[in-house]
């Protein structure tokens, strides 16, 4: 019994460690493709109780590792989403016991699909969803495997990488039933793989057409400002030379427009007075444009916005985050629970009510022929990247552009800014739009449509976060190639997934309703 209960610990910890060590930094994304093994071993020979069990046990451990930074804000809070996220697992566990008889060929349909229900469903329920590590983020830096992305979203490489998991576990299984079983149980995903490879080297052969794109040149700012001076009034004033100073050395590349993070203006100010004078002289002075991220108040309300300076100095624009940080910008059941207060001491926020597009006040030598055409930026603050749903919204609206301004200096020197940035990658890819990103404590960069990563701020050692910086590229814009299939009709790949589930609960019942009249 105890040697049973280490082998379990030990498989939980297999598994747990590979697939989280897929979301690291170092761009172990191949571990993802065999990470859910040990996992599926582990569920052999258990009833339903043990494998949910087991299911979450090892979900917990993942959970754990995986968004251990979360502890920097609040050690409690990472504990208890953690159990949350682990409960996924354990009915996921359950979905492998409902068609562990049956054959390979509904298993290789229906467990990936029953994966990315849960991930979908984990995603949009309970204070908004949580999209945060899903499974075909950890291919962001695999290039030609994440261009299905345009036709399938992020769900698509989820699907695919479970697909495989569950492949190579049922190859190896089979492995006393001779070599042609093996074989054709693998035959099938291989044919799959080399479709979904194949098409990602053409999407990456075929780069915008030279009549439907331009090229813009866009400087990112990181200040590296730490967490606990950002809303201190006496280092406001240094906050502020520190951003001006980096912005100046950013014009010495002849940049069309400056982008400065989330919240980077370190004042919170009426929109209506002079807080901005500052900003108002600087862009006029320069003759630069300038996107900033700033928290204004309006009214009553309190926004967490981007504002858009013209190179005249003038206020053009802004856009109010429409998806708010549950417990950091705004108390779910504030009435019912009125001693959490102090967690967001001015109020909450308000969200903002439409998808407004940042028109950009650039000119530029432009190789499409139509002089009318206006360059329009999709922004994205904070966390709002890791909703495909958002990005889709400001494509639909006419996006050319789509500009993620974070801030993740909370979290400490971890992976939660690489696993933040691997989501924007997956958004250029679904919507073909360049991603410009800027972020406080990094990581700042530009992301092409086909999901390269164009260039990164980084120090002379290599760092990339908690060090400041600048970094100026020449960004191409999307006008007229289209909407991608996945812009145009979204999340349709769930639908799919939901068919094939379907179909196993049906196969399994008509397998159980044999048995029972045999018997």
């Amino acid at each position: 019994m105890l040697r049973g209960l280490v082998r379990n610990i030990l498989l939980s910890l297999c598994s747990a460690i590979l697939l989280s060590l897929s979301f690291s930094r170092f761009n172990l994304w191949f571990l993802a493709w065999v990470g859910f093994v040990p996992f599926f071993f582990l569920l052999n020979n258990k009833n339903k109780k043990q494998v949910f069990f087991w299911g979450t046990f090892s979900g917990f451990i993942f959970w754990l590792f995986t968004i251990s930074w979360l502890a920097y804000v609040s050690l409690p809070g990472m504990i208890v989403l953690s159990l949350y996220m682990a409960f996924y697992f354990g009915i996921f566990a359950l979905s492998w016991s409902i068609v562990y008889s049956l054959s390979s060929i509904v298993q290789l349909l229906f467990i990936p699909s029953v994966w990315i229900l849960l991930e979908y469903t984990r995603s949009h329920l309970i204070l908004g969803g949580f999209p945060w590590a899903l499974l075909g983020y950890s291919q962001y830096q695999n290039l030609p495997m994440i261009q299905i992305a345009d036709i399938t979203g992020v769900w698509g490489v989820s699907w695919l990488v479970m697909f495989i998991n569950v492949a190579i576990y049922s190859g190896v299984r089979c492995q006393g039933s001779g070599v042609r079983k093996r074989i054709s149980s693998l035959l099938f995903p291989i044919l799959l793989a080399v479709v979904v490879m194949s098409y990602g080297f053409y999407k990456l052969s075929c780069p915008l057409s030279p009549v439907t794109s331009n090229l813009i040149k866009i400087s990112v700012i990181q200040g590296n400002i730490p967490q606990d001076l950002k809303w201190d009034a006496q280092a406001a004033q240094s906050i502020v030379v520190t951003y001006l100073n980096l912005s100046e050395k950013a014009l010495l590349d002849k940049t069309d427009i400056l982008i400065w993070p989330e919240a980077s203006w370190p004042y919170l100010e009426d929109e209506n007075d002079d807080s901005f004078v500052l900003l108002k002289e600087f862009t006029r002075e320069e003759k630069i444009p300038l996107l900033v991220g700033a928290v204004t108040k309006n009214e009553n309300n309190y926004h967490n916005g981007a504002l858009l300076f013209s190179k005249e100095g003038k206020l053009i624009t802004r856009y109010d985050k429409l998806h708010l940080v549950p417990f950091g910008e705004y108390i779910p059941l504030r009435k019912m629970f009125p001693f959490l207060d102090t967690v967001v001491p001015i109020g909450d926020f308000s969200p903002g009510k439409e998808y407004s597009l940042i028109p950009l006040p650039v000119t530029f030598e432009t190789r499409d022929p139509r002089p009318e055409t206006r360059i329009s930026a999709g922004v994205l603050i904070c966390f709002e990247d890791i909703f495909p749903e958002l990005a889709r919204q400001f494509r639909l609206k006419g996006a050319d552009l789509l500009v993620n301004i974070t801030n993740d200096g909370w979290f400490g020197r971890t992976q939660a800014p690489y696993q933040h940035f691997s989501a924007s990658v997956f958004r250029a890819v679904e919507n073909r739009l360049s991603l410009v990103r800027s972020a406080n404590t990094g990581v700042s960069g530009f992301i092409s449509p086909t999901g390269k990563i164009t260039g990164v701020v980084a120090d002379k050692k290599g760092r990339e976060t908690f060090t400041p910086g600048l970094l100026t590229r020449q960004v191409e814009l999307n006008f007229t190639t289209g909407l991608t299939f996945y812009s145009r009709f979204g999340d349709w790949f769930i639908f799919l997934n939901l068919i094939f589930v379907a179909l196993g609960i049906v196969l399994t019942q008509i397998k159980n309703n044999r048995m029972f009249l045999a018997f």
